[in-house]
């Protein structure tokens, strides 16, 4: 690859790499597999990164390849992944009002996703992204339609989990 294609990459990356942060911390449950997780995403993406055609927003494309980097790499693994754990993540930085309501009911929340599956979970996660419904089935190579209806899904199974 060239010069520029590179440092237009390298650039993209250090613009965009909370995406894979993010990934990386769904998927994982300590410091040395988020590492790991990183580093695979970003070969991927890298190996990836000439066919990119700019159909899609390219923070759409970083997604799509990090979930099914970090998706793909932990279905092949033969030992069940454990995901981060919600206290060891809990608010880096803390509101000013603190609501211990809301924590507890976000806690529980936590609990409840990591119950799901991984392409669910990944649906969740974009959702809670605030995307939309378009780029939620451009990330994950569904249809919308399907998109909405396994959220919906999702929604009923997580009010299940939550409320016996």
């Amino acid at each position: 690859m060239n010069k520029e294609l590179e440092h237009k990459f390298v650039t993209e990356l250090e613009n965009n790499q909370n995406i894979v942060h993010k990934v990386c911390t769904l998927y994982t449950n300590d410091r040395h597999s988020h590492n790991d997780l990183f580093q695979e995403i970003t070969i991927q993406l890298w190996k990836a990164y000439p066919k990119f055609r700019g159909d899609s927003k390219l923070s759409t494309w970083m997604y799509r390849v990090s979930l099914n980097t970090a998706i793909t790499l932990y279905r092949k693994s033969k030992r069940r992944v454990k995901t981060q754990d919600y206290e060891s993540v809990i608010f880096k930085i803390k509101a000013e009002e603190y609501d211990e309501t809301q924590e507890e009911q976000l806690k529980l929340l936590y609990k409840a996703v990591k119950q799901l599956g991984d392409i669910d979970k990944a649906l969740v996660f974009l959702y809670l992204e605030d995307k939309n419904y378009q780029e939620i089935s451009e990330t994950l190579g569904i249809s919308e339609v399907n998109a909405r209806v396994k959220m919906n899904r999702i929604k009923t199974k997580l009010r299940t989990i939550l409320n016996p």
